[in-house]
């Protein structure tokens, strides 16, 4: 009688001198290596995480991620804090059938392991009044050069549209937010003051008739600039603030300050910069944040600072 195998594994018969049998038992990596699938509490499930850059996906493909989650799993679906979709409770002898499902409907399997993991976004200037960048297109971008990227530890990359910081981008590992400087036209401003009431940050003053910002207070929000009824206070110009070494969980702590930069490349060229960075110097077992000053963090900034300020 040929022995009971179980499903999860794979068996190759080798025979060895035409008289005896050895089997061996391996498993197949192939997809359980992947960052995307997790093993689940009860260790004979997994979940299968996909990738969603910027969680944008079509209808059409919501519907095929429905048919795969009810054909392969319990019928339901989880909305992560990463903006990806997991499907839930799925026997692992599927998961060569729903890795190919998911990569035929343009949602593959994702990442979840020390990899660049799935990139979260706000909707920038797309839809959102208070965006100062494209964080959708952006974000493609980025995942299109770096998603799953092996590292040494998890690289999470978050982008916010303005310093309100709705995707957490200084509580992750690269964080990328979209800032604009006001500029007054001198000797025009009518001292109306409608630019002190929307300042959150109380960084302007009406003097002698006209406005006066504080720049140590100000964050390049942009606010103001859209609030002047007269159109006085121009923008001066966006920029993309990238910071490094952000950590939520259960000891918070927002990143260190990089470098700001004029356009979306530069960005995709400095965040590939500090991935490459990581790769090489990072330890496995700890987090990014705990472990920046240990990689002359401040010197890899002077560094890209002295790079991108030379160009």
């Amino acid at each position: 009688m040929p022995p009971v195998v179980s499903p999860h594994h794979t068996y190759q018969i080798i025979y060895e001198d035409y008289r005896q049998v050895v089997i061996q038992m391996f498993r197949d990596v192939s997809i359980h290596m992947k960052g995307g699938v997790i093993t689940e509490r009860d260790a004979d499930f997994c979940t299968v995480r996909t990738r969603i850059p910027a969680g944008v996906v079509s209808t059409d493909q919501l519907r095929q991620l429905a048919r795969i989650a009810k054909q392969y799993g319990t019928g339901n679906v989880h909305i992560t804090t990463r903006q990806t979709i997991e499907i839930p409770h799925v026997n692992p002898i599927y998961l060569k059938k729903i890795a190919a499902a998911l990569e035929k409907n343009g949602t593959p399997v994702g990442s979840e392991r020390d990899e660049v993991v799935n990139v979260v976004s706000c909707p920038g200037t797309e839809r959102c009044k208070f965006a100062n960048i494209n964080t959708i297109e952006l974000a493609k971008n980025i995942d299109e050069r770096l998603f799953g990227r092996e590292m040494p530890v998890k690289m999470r990359i978050s982008i916010s549209g303005c310093p309100n910081g709705c995707t957490s981008p200084l509580l992750n590992e690269i964080g990328i937010s979209g800032r604009v400087d006001p500029v007054r036209e001198e000797g025009l401003c009518t001292g109306c003051g409608t630019c002190t009431e929307y300042c959150r940050e109380n960084a302007i003053r009406i003097r002698r008739g006209i406005s006066v910002l504080d720049a140590e207070k100000c964050l390049s929000c942009g606010i103001c600039v859209r609030s002047c009824p007269f159109e006085l206070l121009k923008p001066g110009g966006t920029r993309y603030l990238i910071t490094v070494g952000g950590r939520r969980g259960r000891h918070p702590h927002p990143g260190r300050e990089l470098i700001s930069v004029d356009n979306p490349g530069e960005v995709v060229d400095i965040v590939e910069k500090v991935v490459y960075w990581v790769y090489r110097r990072a330890w496995s077992g700890r987090l990014l944040s705990d472990q920046l000053d240990e990689l002359q963090f401040e010197q890899f900034k002077t560094e890209i600072v002295g790079k991108t300020m030379g160009k």
